[in-house]
């Protein structure tokens, strides 16, 4: 969770700092650039939602070491006074280009590219991929419930199962950004202006003497927001009954309600729970589940048809569910040498390790009906052709290529967002976000969005690009 003024500055692991004395001690600081992007999509799936980038953008201003970081760092006994003072005064003065937040992001495709000296730039890398491998995770499992529900009502109940406290607060921006309507999270609520939800607990039900007294209290007390949850006891029986009783006198008010269900055959006891309250003539009662859900489940219901208004996750969603971490990583592609800036490309007997080269910008390439094509990696001094054909190659393979005509329109996706340590834009709304990334998945063919097997989405370099790196590759490998 970043606070109003940023992050504390120990936030880094301990190789980042030693790195950066050795750095200095060697008289060795040339301008740099760095690459974050991604290897492989989270939950094998067909694309992922980028977010993370307003707290990046602070964290990044509002770096400083204070006296207690400085003092606990000399107490280490790895660190040299020169370095210390140095440090007392650090600020991050470089620049920061970023895709927007809730941009659909695909593998080996540059979402942020970081410049600056190299000093400063080593410093940012563990906080930095911390907050955007996280954030982008959480968003995208969002995105992936919200188009598995096909339009329903999602909302994010993840705090208590949460990796700690900041990554409940963490995980509740995210979702929201991925779809999310609302989370039972208080605080995100304050912090994001996130809608804020919540029904009823067991405890609530049994604190009571009996399950009628404790709905009819509930209805008392929030006759705009009953939902009661029905599966304490009997669900077919007295759960459902007493609902149908409380709805009633709720219904003579003019007001509505809904219940929930947290355990059991969702599907069954859903159909059954829908006959009842439409027998009783409660048709616009809703019905909300929770339990353990992930997108293959909601997808599941919804497909055999469940009566369901609105989906509770919880540990599935602020986790990352079976996805555990976003592949994200942090690559020098660039340095100044010779008072040019020169390329530098990492090779590994792994060729997906192997890094793109130079200094890059993405384009996003769309047909005439708006619909995205594939994106084409170029180095910044490059200008694509105005009209077609345009040859996207492998980044892999050298000599694999296809071409693209008809295409109506072509989008560079990064730009600049801090400039020498300043923020060159106000903050966006966190439900502008979401509106983008709603927007922009919405663009996408279905084929790329299937939970299960999604089509391949292309990103692919440029001719200038692919010969820079696979001639360097032979050159450092000559």
């Amino acid at each position: 969770m970043i606070g109003q003024n940023g992050i504390p500055a120990l936030l880094t692991d301990l190789y980042e700092l030693t790195m950066m004395q050795g750095y200095l001690l060697s008289d060795n600081n040339p301008e740099v650039v760095f690459d974050v992007f991604f290897r492989r999509q989270p939950f094998r799936g067909g694309f992922s939602v980028f977010a993370g980038l307003e707290d990046v953008i602070r964290a990044l201003c509002g770096l400083r070491f204070s006296g207690e970081d400085l003092a606990y760092l000399a107490s280490l006994g790895h660190f040299r006074g020169e370095f210390l003072d140095y440090l007392s005064a650090f600020r991050f003065r470089g620049d920061l280009y970023s895709m927007d937040e809730g941009t659909v992001v695909f593998p080996n495709e540059p979402l942020m590219r970081v410049h600056g000296r190299l000093v400063e730039t080593q410093l940012i890398e563990s906080v930095l991929l911390a907050i955007v491998n996280f954030q982008t995770l959480i968003a995208t499992k969002a995105a992936r419930m919200r188009l598995a529900s096909r339009g329903g009502r999602v909302v994010e109940f993840g705090l208590r199962r949460a990796q700690g406290v900041d990554g409940a607060v963490s995980a509740a921006r995210a979702a929201f950004i991925g779809g999310a309507q609302a989370s039972s999270n208080v605080l995100a609520g304050k912090l994001f202006g996130i809608p804020v939800s919540g029904t009823m607990a067991h405890s609530w039900v049994m604190a009571f003497e009996t399950e009628a007294e404790a709905f009819d209290r509930y209805a008392d007390l929030y006759p705009d927001a009953s939902i009661f949850l029905i599966d304490t006891y009997d669900t077919l029986g007295s759960g459902i009954e007493n609902a149908i009783r409380v709805g009633k006198r709720l219904q003579a008010r003019g007001k509505t309600m809904g219940v929930r269900l947290d355990s059991g055959d969702l599907e069954y006891l859903s159909k059954r729970v829908r006959e009842r309250l439409d027998g009783a003539g409660l048709k616009e009662a809703s019905i909300f589940v929770s339990n353990e859900l992930n997108e293959q489940i909601i997808q599941q219901l919804v497909a055999a048809g469940a009566p369901i208004d609105g989906w509770g996750v919880g540990t599935e969603l602020v986790t990352g569910g079976s996805e555990s971490a976003l592949s994200g990583v942090y690559k020098l592609v660039a340095k100044r040498r010779d008072g040019l800036m020169k390329p530098t490309i990492k090779i590994s007997n792994n060729p997906e390790k192997t890094t793109t080269p130079g200094i890059k910008q993405v384009h996003r390439f769309y047909d005439a009906a708006g619909a995205p094509i594939a994106d084409l990696l170029s180095l910044v001094e490059e200008e694509l052709p105005a009209r077609g054909p345009v040859r996207f190659y492998h980044p892999m393979m050298e000599s694999t290529y296809f071409n693209v005509s008809d295409y109506g329109r072509v989008e560079p996706l990064l730009s600049r967002t801090i400039r020498s340590g300043e923020r060159e834009r106000e903050p966006e709304t966190l439900p502008a976000i979401q509106e983008r990334a709603a927007g922009a998945l919405a663009l996408f063919d279905e084929s790329f969005k299937r939970i299960l097997n999604p089509h391949l989405y292309k990103v692919s370099l440029t001719k200038a690009l692919v010969e820079l790196k696979f001639g360097l590759m032979g050159r450092r490998r000559g």
